[in-house]
């Protein structure tokens, strides 16, 4: 995933987690707003990468696009790579 890193200025979101009984509740939403708040301020594009296939559609929500679909060892499960333009 290193290799695939963006090189150009960005904010790296690495890590972001919610008890699985309040998914689906917007708390995920909700710790994300402060940093993309930043980034549509500061004019700052955003990058993450995502291994579960069912949070892709909540990056989605908050403008992220999928750059693109590998996998993280050869056989092994997919991540997501995700770029959001500020808005």
């Amino acid at each position: 995933m290193e290799a695939k890193h963006p090189k150009e200025p960005h904010y790296y979101l690495l890590a972001i987690g919610v008890d699985p009984a309040m998914q689906g509740r917007g708390v995920g939403s909700q710790l994300m707003a402060p940093m993309l708040e930043r980034c549509d301020r500061e004019h700052m594009p955003a990058y993450l990468e995502s291994s579960k296939a069912r949070n892709v559609p909540l990056y989605e929500r908050h403008d992220f696009e999928v750059v693109e679909e590998l996998p993280i060892a050869r056989g092994g499960p997919l991540a997501w790579r995700m770029w959001r333009k500020p808005r």
